[in-house]
Protein backbone atom coordinates (compact mmCIF):
# COMPACT_ATOMS: atom_id res chain seq x y z
CA UNK A 1 0.00 0.00 0.00
CA UNK A 2 1.57 3.18 -1.32
CA UNK A 3 1.69 6.07 1.45
CA UNK A 4 -1.03 8.13 -0.74
CA UNK A 5 -3.26 5.35 -0.36
CA UNK A 6 -2.44 5.29 3.03
CA UNK A 7 -3.16 9.11 3.86
CA UNK A 8 -6.63 8.56 1.74
CA UNK A 9 -7.82 6.12 4.11
CA UNK A 10 -6.84 7.58 7.03
CA UNK A 11 -8.50 10.67 5.75
CA UNK A 12 -11.85 8.20 4.93
CA UNK A 13 -11.68 7.01 7.85
CA UNK A 14 -11.57 10.71 9.56
CA UNK A 15 -14.47 12.09 7.69
CA UNK A 16 -16.43 9.41 7.36
CA UNK A 17 -16.37 9.11 11.26
CA UNK A 18 -17.20 12.78 12.02
CA UNK A 19 -20.09 12.00 9.50
CA UNK A 20 -21.14 9.25 11.27
CA UNK A 21 -21.53 10.84 14.24
CA UNK A 22 -23.42 13.81 13.08
CA UNK A 23 -25.70 11.33 11.39
CA UNK A 24 -26.20 9.72 15.02
CA UNK A 25 -26.95 12.66 16.75
CA UNK A 26 -29.25 14.18 13.96
CA UNK A 27 -31.24 10.80 13.85
CA UNK A 28 -31.52 11.18 17.69
CA UNK A 29 -32.64 14.73 17.24
CA UNK A 30 -36.45 15.28 16.94
CA UNK A 31 -38.00 18.60 16.32
CA UNK A 32 -40.08 20.00 19.40
CA UNK A 33 -43.16 21.85 19.16
CA UNK A 34 -42.57 25.42 19.79
CA UNK A 35 -43.67 26.61 22.86
CA UNK A 36 -46.56 29.03 22.42
CA UNK A 37 -46.09 32.38 23.61
CA UNK A 38 -47.36 35.98 23.40
CA UNK A 39 -44.56 37.81 25.21
CA UNK A 40 -44.23 41.59 23.71
CA UNK A 41 -41.70 41.72 21.27
CA UNK A 42 -39.45 44.34 19.40
CA UNK A 43 -38.58 42.62 16.06
CA UNK A 44 -35.57 44.60 14.65
CA UNK A 45 -33.99 44.53 10.57
CA UNK A 46 -31.11 46.65 10.21
CA UNK A 47 -30.64 47.26 6.72
CA UNK A 48 -28.70 49.99 4.39
CA UNK A 49 -30.42 49.58 0.48
CA UNK A 50 -32.78 46.44 0.65
CA UNK A 51 -33.46 44.96 -2.95
CA UNK A 52 -37.08 44.25 -4.54
CA UNK A 53 -37.07 40.79 -2.90
CA UNK A 54 -35.92 42.19 0.90
CA UNK A 55 -38.79 44.94 0.61
CA UNK A 56 -41.06 42.35 -0.07
CA UNK A 57 -39.77 40.08 2.89
CA UNK A 58 -40.17 43.65 5.01
CA UNK A 59 -43.70 44.04 3.98
CA UNK A 60 -44.93 40.60 4.57
CA UNK A 61 -47.70 40.43 7.25
CA UNK A 62 -46.48 38.60 10.09
CA UNK A 63 -49.43 36.51 12.16
CA UNK A 64 -47.59 36.98 15.65
CA UNK A 65 -50.55 36.50 18.44
CA UNK A 66 -48.61 38.85 20.87
CA UNK A 67 -47.94 42.50 20.90
CA UNK A 68 -45.65 43.16 18.49
CA UNK A 69 -43.40 46.24 16.89
CA UNK A 70 -42.05 45.83 13.65
CA UNK A 71 -38.97 48.44 13.17
CA UNK A 72 -36.78 48.84 9.76
CA UNK A 73 -33.59 50.51 10.53
CA UNK A 74 -31.99 52.48 7.56
CA UNK A 75 -30.38 55.32 6.44
CA UNK A 76 -33.52 56.00 3.93
CA UNK A 77 -36.66 55.58 4.74
CA UNK A 78 -37.75 52.51 2.29
CA UNK A 79 -41.39 51.13 1.14
CA UNK A 80 -43.37 49.82 3.88
CA UNK A 81 -46.51 49.04 4.42
CA UNK A 82 -48.65 50.44 7.57
CA UNK A 83 -47.63 48.87 10.59
CA UNK A 84 -44.33 48.64 9.92
CA UNK A 85 -42.33 51.26 11.36
CA UNK A 86 -38.82 53.47 10.20
CA UNK A 87 -36.04 54.29 12.15
CA UNK A 88 -33.38 56.57 10.74
CA UNK A 89 -29.84 54.76 11.68
CA UNK A 90 -26.18 55.72 9.66
CA UNK A 91 -23.88 54.32 11.69
CA UNK A 92 -20.26 55.17 11.71
CA UNK A 93 -19.26 51.72 13.46
CA UNK A 94 -17.20 49.46 11.07
CA UNK A 95 -19.88 46.57 11.41
CA UNK A 96 -23.03 48.70 10.43
CA UNK A 97 -25.22 45.87 11.54
CA UNK A 98 -24.42 45.96 15.01
CA UNK A 99 -23.95 50.04 14.71
CA UNK A 100 -27.87 49.79 13.78
CA UNK A 101 -28.80 47.65 16.41
CA UNK A 102 -27.43 49.70 18.91
CA UNK A 103 -28.81 52.96 18.28
CA UNK A 104 -32.38 51.35 17.72
CA UNK A 105 -31.73 49.44 21.68
CA UNK A 106 -30.28 53.24 22.50
CA UNK A 107 -33.42 55.05 21.46
CA UNK A 108 -36.07 52.82 21.16
CA UNK A 109 -37.88 51.55 24.53
CA UNK A 110 -37.27 47.57 25.85
CA UNK A 111 -39.89 47.88 28.59
CA UNK A 112 -39.43 44.06 29.21
CA UNK A 113 -39.70 43.62 25.34
CA UNK A 114 -38.01 40.14 24.19
CA UNK A 115 -35.90 41.99 21.16
CA UNK A 116 -35.24 39.85 18.06
CA UNK A 117 -32.90 40.74 15.08
CA UNK A 118 -33.79 39.55 11.72
CA UNK A 119 -31.93 40.22 8.33
CA UNK A 120 -34.35 41.70 5.68
CA UNK A 121 -33.74 38.59 3.22
CA UNK A 122 -35.55 36.22 5.97
CA UNK A 123 -39.08 36.21 5.45
CA UNK A 124 -40.75 36.42 8.75
CA UNK A 125 -43.77 34.35 10.45
CA UNK A 126 -45.43 34.49 13.82
CA UNK A 127 -43.75 31.18 13.95
CA UNK A 128 -40.11 32.02 13.63
CA UNK A 129 -41.27 35.31 16.05
CA UNK A 130 -42.45 32.50 19.09
CA UNK A 131 -39.87 30.21 18.17
CA UNK A 132 -36.85 32.69 18.62
CA UNK A 133 -38.92 34.45 21.76
CA UNK A 134 -40.04 31.47 23.57
CA UNK A 135 -36.24 30.46 24.55
CA UNK A 136 -34.99 33.33 25.67
CA UNK A 137 -38.34 33.38 27.80
CA UNK A 138 -37.68 30.33 29.02
CA UNK A 139 -33.95 32.12 29.84
CA UNK A 140 -31.14 31.14 27.58
CA UNK A 141 -28.99 33.89 26.73
CA UNK A 142 -29.27 33.96 22.93
CA UNK A 143 -31.36 31.89 20.26
CA UNK A 144 -30.37 31.40 16.62
CA UNK A 145 -32.14 30.15 13.84
CA UNK A 146 -31.26 28.24 10.84
CA UNK A 147 -30.46 29.97 8.05
CA UNK A 148 -32.58 27.71 5.29
CA UNK A 149 -32.45 28.94 1.44
CA UNK A 150 -35.94 27.76 -0.39
CA UNK A 151 -36.90 28.53 -4.13
CA UNK A 152 -33.98 27.79 -5.77
CA UNK A 153 -33.64 27.78 -9.39
CA UNK A 154 -30.07 28.00 -11.01
CA UNK A 155 -27.38 25.72 -10.49
CA UNK A 156 -25.42 28.35 -8.60
CA UNK A 157 -28.44 29.04 -6.10
CA UNK A 158 -29.12 24.64 -5.91
CA UNK A 159 -25.21 24.72 -4.49
CA UNK A 160 -25.44 27.39 -1.98
CA UNK A 161 -28.44 25.79 -0.93
CA UNK A 162 -27.34 22.43 -0.60
CA UNK A 163 -24.73 23.50 1.25
CA UNK A 164 -26.73 25.50 3.72
CA UNK A 165 -29.37 22.54 3.92
CA UNK A 166 -27.35 19.16 3.32
CA UNK A 167 -23.68 19.47 4.41
CA UNK A 168 -22.09 19.34 7.17
CA UNK A 169 -22.26 23.38 7.04
CA UNK A 170 -26.22 23.35 7.51
CA UNK A 171 -26.63 25.26 10.97
CA UNK A 172 -28.31 21.95 12.16
CA UNK A 173 -25.32 19.82 11.72
CA UNK A 174 -23.12 22.47 13.19
CA UNK A 175 -25.14 22.78 16.10
CA UNK A 176 -25.23 19.52 17.22
CA UNK A 177 -21.30 18.75 16.44
CA UNK A 178 -20.53 22.28 18.05
CA UNK A 179 -17.57 21.52 21.00
CA UNK A 180 -17.67 24.69 23.06
CA UNK A 181 -19.00 27.51 21.81
CA UNK A 182 -22.13 27.18 19.87
CA UNK A 183 -22.43 27.30 16.23
CA UNK A 184 -24.76 30.61 15.30
CA UNK A 185 -25.87 32.33 12.47
CA UNK A 186 -26.62 36.11 12.86
CA UNK A 187 -29.39 36.02 10.32
CA UNK A 188 -32.40 35.54 13.27
CA UNK A 189 -31.41 36.19 16.97
CA UNK A 190 -33.44 36.61 20.01
CA UNK A 191 -31.31 38.51 22.29
CA UNK A 192 -31.05 38.44 26.22
CA UNK A 193 -30.85 41.48 28.50
CA UNK A 194 -26.76 39.69 28.31
CA UNK A 195 -26.68 39.31 25.21
CA UNK A 196 -27.65 43.13 24.46
CA UNK A 197 -25.02 44.24 26.99
CA UNK A 198 -22.20 42.01 25.25
CA UNK A 199 -23.67 43.29 21.70
CA UNK A 200 -22.28 46.56 22.27
CA UNK A 201 -18.26 45.51 22.46
CA UNK A 202 -18.66 44.40 18.83
CA UNK A 203 -19.04 46.51 16.42
CA UNK A 204 -15.58 46.59 15.62
CA UNK A 205 -16.17 42.68 14.69
CA UNK A 206 -17.43 41.29 11.38
CA UNK A 207 -18.14 37.67 13.23
CA UNK A 208 -20.42 39.69 15.45
CA UNK A 209 -22.41 36.24 15.66
CA UNK A 210 -19.50 34.04 16.36
CA UNK A 211 -18.21 36.44 18.77
CA UNK A 212 -21.13 37.16 21.05
CA UNK A 213 -21.82 33.11 20.83
CA UNK A 214 -18.08 32.91 22.21
CA UNK A 215 -18.33 35.54 25.28
CA UNK A 216 -21.86 34.11 25.99
CA UNK A 217 -20.42 30.22 27.03
CA UNK A 218 -17.55 31.36 28.48
CA UNK A 219 -19.99 33.10 31.10
CA UNK A 220 -21.79 30.15 30.97
CA UNK A 221 -25.12 31.11 29.86
CA UNK A 222 -27.05 28.87 27.31
CA UNK A 223 -27.70 29.55 23.72
CA UNK A 224 -30.61 27.61 22.02
CA UNK A 225 -31.57 26.47 18.56
CA UNK A 226 -34.77 27.74 17.23
CA UNK A 227 -37.28 24.62 15.96
CA UNK A 228 -38.67 27.08 13.33
CA UNK A 229 -36.20 27.63 10.74
CA UNK A 230 -35.17 31.32 8.96
CA UNK A 231 -36.64 30.88 5.41
CA UNK A 232 -34.82 32.60 2.85
CA UNK A 233 -36.03 33.37 -0.41
CA UNK A 234 -33.77 33.00 -3.11
CA UNK A 235 -33.35 35.38 -6.20
CA UNK A 236 -31.06 33.76 -8.96
CA UNK A 237 -28.24 34.13 -8.52
CA UNK A 238 -24.56 33.55 -10.19
CA UNK A 239 -21.37 31.35 -9.34
CA UNK A 240 -19.25 33.98 -8.76
CA UNK A 241 -21.50 35.97 -6.59
CA UNK A 242 -21.76 32.52 -4.27
CA UNK A 243 -18.12 32.34 -4.26
CA UNK A 244 -17.85 35.20 -3.63
CA UNK A 245 -19.97 35.37 -0.01
CA UNK A 246 -18.07 31.73 1.09
CA UNK A 247 -14.65 33.25 0.62
CA UNK A 248 -15.75 36.04 2.44
CA UNK A 249 -17.67 33.13 5.04
CA UNK A 250 -13.63 32.10 4.58
CA UNK A 251 -11.75 34.60 5.51
CA UNK A 252 -13.89 35.59 8.54
CA UNK A 253 -13.43 31.98 9.87
CA UNK A 254 -9.81 32.35 9.42
CA UNK A 255 -9.68 35.36 11.16
CA UNK A 256 -12.06 34.60 14.16
CA UNK A 257 -11.40 31.22 14.70
CA UNK A 258 -8.09 29.92 13.14
CA UNK A 259 -7.75 26.68 14.78
CA UNK A 260 -11.21 25.55 13.02
CA UNK A 261 -9.86 26.90 9.44
CA UNK A 262 -8.26 23.84 8.90
CA UNK A 263 -11.44 21.83 9.52
CA UNK A 264 -13.09 22.77 6.74
CA UNK A 265 -11.38 20.82 4.29
CA UNK A 266 -10.33 17.68 6.41
CA UNK A 267 -13.91 17.48 7.73
CA UNK A 268 -16.61 19.62 5.55
CA UNK A 269 -15.27 19.32 2.36
CA UNK A 270 -13.07 16.12 1.48
CA UNK A 271 -14.76 14.34 -1.03
CA UNK A 272 -14.33 15.64 -3.92
CA UNK A 273 -10.41 15.72 -2.90
CA UNK A 274 -10.53 11.65 -1.89
CA UNK A 275 -12.65 10.98 -5.33
CA UNK A 276 -9.86 12.83 -7.14
CA UNK A 277 -7.28 10.72 -5.14
CA UNK A 278 -8.81 7.90 -6.11
CA UNK A 279 -8.52 8.20 -9.20
CA UNK A 280 -5.15 8.77 -9.42
CA UNK A 281 -4.21 5.61 -7.30
CA UNK A 282 -6.51 3.38 -8.83
CA UNK A 283 -6.63 1.67 -5.16
CA UNK A 284 -9.66 -0.66 -4.76
CA UNK A 285 -9.44 -0.14 -0.92
CA UNK A 286 -9.77 3.56 -1.52
CA UNK A 287 -12.60 3.40 -3.77
CA UNK A 288 -14.32 1.04 -0.88
CA UNK A 289 -13.75 3.76 1.01
CA UNK A 290 -14.80 6.61 -0.32
CA UNK A 291 -17.69 4.76 -1.36
CA UNK A 292 -19.01 3.94 2.27
CA UNK A 293 -17.71 8.10 2.90
CA UNK A 294 -20.41 8.79 0.03
CA UNK A 295 -23.27 6.65 1.76
CA UNK A 296 -22.88 8.03 5.16
CA UNK A 297 -23.13 12.16 3.66
CA UNK A 298 -25.55 11.43 1.71
CA UNK A 299 -27.66 9.34 4.45
CA UNK A 300 -26.63 12.89 6.61
CA UNK A 301 -27.86 15.00 3.52
CA UNK A 302 -31.27 13.03 3.89
CA UNK A 303 -31.48 13.75 7.61
CA UNK A 304 -30.92 17.44 6.96
CA UNK A 305 -33.50 17.58 3.96
CA UNK A 306 -36.03 15.95 5.99
CA UNK A 307 -35.09 18.21 9.30
CA UNK A 308 -35.01 21.83 7.14
CA UNK A 309 -37.74 21.24 4.96
CA UNK A 310 -40.91 23.96 5.32
CA UNK A 311 -43.71 22.49 6.14
CA UNK A 312 -46.81 23.24 4.32
CA UNK A 313 -48.93 26.35 5.54
CA UNK A 314 -50.74 25.58 9.32
CA UNK A 315 -48.56 23.00 9.93
CA UNK A 316 -46.15 25.22 11.97
CA UNK A 317 -42.51 25.68 10.97
CA UNK A 318 -43.45 26.71 7.46
CA UNK A 319 -46.48 28.58 8.51
CA UNK A 320 -47.53 31.59 6.04
CA UNK A 321 -44.87 31.34 3.98
CA UNK A 322 -46.84 29.88 0.95
CA UNK A 323 -43.50 28.18 -0.90
CA UNK A 324 -43.61 25.81 -2.72
CA UNK A 325 -41.22 23.10 -0.67
CA UNK A 326 -38.37 22.25 -3.39
CA UNK A 327 -37.97 18.35 -4.28
CA UNK A 328 -35.48 17.32 -2.18
CA UNK A 329 -32.16 16.47 -4.53
CA UNK A 330 -29.91 14.09 -2.00
CA UNK A 331 -26.93 14.83 -4.53
CA UNK A 332 -27.06 18.77 -4.13
CA UNK A 333 -24.65 18.30 -1.04
CA UNK A 334 -22.13 17.56 -3.97
CA UNK A 335 -22.53 20.97 -4.93
CA UNK A 336 -22.57 22.63 -1.48
CA UNK A 337 -19.11 20.61 -0.94
CA UNK A 338 -17.65 22.01 -4.22
CA UNK A 339 -18.60 25.86 -3.22
CA UNK A 340 -16.99 25.37 0.11
CA UNK A 341 -13.97 23.78 -1.17
CA UNK A 342 -13.42 26.36 -3.46
CA UNK A 343 -14.25 29.18 -1.51
CA UNK A 344 -11.68 27.76 1.19
CA UNK A 345 -9.44 27.41 -1.64
CA UNK A 346 -9.79 30.86 -3.03
CA UNK A 347 -9.86 32.24 0.61
CA UNK A 348 -6.08 30.66 1.03
CA UNK A 349 -5.23 33.24 -1.79
CA UNK A 350 -6.96 36.61 -0.53
CA UNK A 351 -4.70 39.27 1.41
CA UNK A 352 -6.78 39.95 4.84
CA UNK A 353 -9.45 41.91 3.68
CA UNK A 354 -12.54 41.91 2.61
CA UNK A 355 -15.40 43.98 0.80
CA UNK A 356 -18.52 43.86 2.78
CA UNK A 357 -21.16 45.86 2.56
CA UNK A 358 -20.13 47.90 0.06
CA UNK A 359 -16.97 48.55 1.82
CA UNK A 360 -13.57 47.15 2.56
CA UNK A 361 -12.47 46.06 5.53
CA UNK A 362 -8.98 44.79 7.48
CA UNK A 363 -8.99 41.59 9.05
CA UNK A 364 -7.64 41.51 12.20
CA UNK A 365 -7.26 38.37 14.77
CA UNK A 366 -10.27 37.64 16.47
CA UNK A 367 -12.97 38.88 14.52
CA UNK A 368 -11.97 42.02 14.48
CA UNK A 369 -12.00 44.79 11.74
CA UNK A 370 -10.79 48.19 10.64
CA UNK A 371 -12.05 50.28 7.55
CA UNK A 372 -9.26 50.58 4.87
CA UNK A 373 -8.22 54.16 4.10
CA UNK A 374 -9.71 54.84 0.64
CA UNK A 375 -11.58 51.69 0.52
CA UNK A 376 -14.79 53.38 0.64
CA UNK A 377 -17.49 51.64 -1.20
CA UNK A 378 -16.37 48.47 -3.19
Amino acid sequence: MSALVAMGLGWVVLAGGFSAVALSRLLRRRLRAVEPTRVPVLLLRPVDAPSERELENLSRPIDYAGPLEHVVLSPHEPRLPEGVRWLRSDPVAPNRKVGHLLHALDTLPRDGRVVLVVDADVAVTGALVEGLAAPVVAGAALSTAVPTPVGERALADRAVAGLLRRTHHSFRALHVMSAGAKAVCGKALGLSTRAVDELRALADHIGEDLELSKRLHARGLDVELCEVPALVPMAPGSWGAALERFTRWMQVLGSHRPGLYPTVPLLFTPTWPLLALCLLTGSIWLSVGVAGLLTVRTLLSWRLTVLSTPLPPGEGRGEGIGFATPSPVLWDWLLGEALLLAAFMASLVRPSRVTWRGRTYALHSGGRMSPELGGGRG
